[in-house]
């Protein structure tokens, strides 16, 4: 009996600011950016949309164009990082809207829950369900990761921004791939990447010393939540080079293969903060696990580092590239980093690429090497299934992403700064957040939402 994804479907935010456009008002080279990391647009995220709309755009659609029966699921574990509440989780948000949609208490029974881990907390939501539907083979669950990547204004992260949410429906004798039973897994404590509490002394904002009460506000510091990361990318890339490398090898280790076992994957799906991204950590693992050994790993630093370099420009590390990674890729571009959607937007990219190619991809091995900062990554791999192309045919990925639409630089920073309150595209057939409640006391900071035919 098999176990893996059965259904998926996606919901991106609808606007974008091109990238050439970015770079051109931060006086970047646009192909250091388009050529350089892969880079095309950035979509963003409008005025009536946050973390849970993304996520229940995508669970609906997964809903209706899957014909589910609610009463069929038995989880929906949600990933994400850009949670919007500190103790209620999305996962639960997400329960409410379906049955306000399909029907009052038909997930009455569901268990809900978000995984948080960075990037990598949707691969644990699914192997959590995975190994729940091996145990009850008869039930089914659904992966909903849902994110907004939003850097600060000039950072070295801008150009890498992205919303939306990927749904997966797992399932026993799966339509679209089966999930071998060998998962590797490398972790490491470490601040590459991370969104901590911040504080500032209430002092500092009213210019008062005797700590009087600031809009309900008796502590003498603030706490200030910001969606955006303190990072160092250098040192991130450099984590997410280790720790895949090692949960690589690892993989390797346990699957008792002698040769590279990236040589059996038809395509390998990476986890992209950027399109390119991929392509540049891998080149350490293609080197090391090359049949011809082309580097030993003894080398001192420099010399190990030039000829990653080296190995990196060559024909036929490009060659490789083309083949296993870049249909990935694709979306990538188009998108930005959707953060724990990221590994599987890539990997339904490269199902509509073979798809719309008319490439068969039956019984072929895929690899996927997830990262999370903070830092893990997973390595595993799945055999895509026979009613693959079926199962994908109504997703319309490209279709979709040809339709955003581009906005201004100035339109880009009023939504950044949060000082554009109207919606740039009016919503149609989709979630919206209503209203955020700032008058009912047991209520305060409630977030509504409804549906837009």
């Amino acid at each position: 009996m098999n176990f893996g994804i059965d259904a998926i479907a996606f919901d991106v935010a609808k606007i974008h600011l091109p990238i050439n456009t970015l770079a051109n008002n931060r006086n970047i080279d646009p192909e250091k950016l388009e050529k350089g990391l892969g880079l095309l647009k950035m979509t963003l995220p409008d005025a009536h949309q946050d973390a849970v709309v993304f996520g229940a755009n995508a669970l609906t659609k997964l809903i209706i164009d899957n014909q589910i029966n609610l009463e069929d699921i038995s989880r929906i574990y949600v990933g994400t990082e850009s949670a919007i509440d500190s103790s209620k989780p999305i996962a639960s948000f997400l329960v409410s809207l379906m049955e306000q949609k399909f029907g009052k208490n038909r997930l009455a029974e569901c268990d809900v829950v978000d995984f948080t881990f960075a990037c990598i907390g949707g691969v644990d939501a699914m192997q959590n369900c995975i190994d729940f539907v091996k145990l009850n083979p008869t039930k089914k669950a659904i992966v909903v990761t849902t994110d907004i990547a939003k850097y600060d204004l000039n950072s070295t992260g801008e150009y890498t921004q992205g919303a939306g949410a990927v749904a997966i429906l797992i399932s026993q004798n799966p339509r679209i791939i089966a999930f071998e039973n060998n998962w590797a897994t490398s972790t490491k404590g470490v601040f590459d990447f991370f969104k901590p509490y911040r504080s500032i002394t209430k002092e500092a904002i009213t210019g008062n010393s005797n700590n009087e009460n600031w809009f309900d506000n008796l502590e003498a510091e603030i706490e200030i939540h910001k969606d955006q990361p303190v990072f160092e990318g250098q040192y991130s890339n450099q984590c997410y080079m280790d720790r895949t490398r090692n949960a690589y090898f690892s993989f390797k280790k346990a699957s008792g293969s002698e040769n590279s076992v990236y040589e059996s994957w038809k395509s390998i799906i990476m986890h992209l903060p950027y399109s390119f991204q991929g392509r540049r950590m891998l080149s350490e693992i293609y080197c090391l696990d090359h049949e011809n050994k082309i580097i030993s790993g003894n080398e001192d630093a420099s010399e190990y580092q030039n000829k990653l370099k080296e190995i990196g420009k060559s024909e036929e590390y490009r060659n490789f590239v083309n083949e296993k990674l870049q249909p990935a890729e694709i979306a990538s571009s188009l998108i930005g980093n959707l953060y724990t959607g990221s590994i599987f937007m890539g990997f339904l990219s490269t199902l509509a690429h073979f798809y719309e190619k008319n490439i068969e991809l039956s019984n072929h091995k895929f690899g996927f090497l997830a990262y999370g900062s903070g830092s893990k990554s997973k390595v595993f791999e799945g055999t895509i299934q026979p009613n693959w192309a079926q199962a994908i045919s109504n997703v319309n990925l490209f279709q979709t992403l040809e339709k955003s639409h581009e906005i201004g630089f100035e339109t880009y920073e009023k939504l950044h700064k949060k000082e554009q309150k109207s919606s740039i595209q009016s919503p149609k057939s989709e979630w919206i957040l209503d209203k955020i409640e700032n008058e009912n006391p047991n209520l305060i900071g409630a977030r509504y939402y409804k549906w837009i035919d």
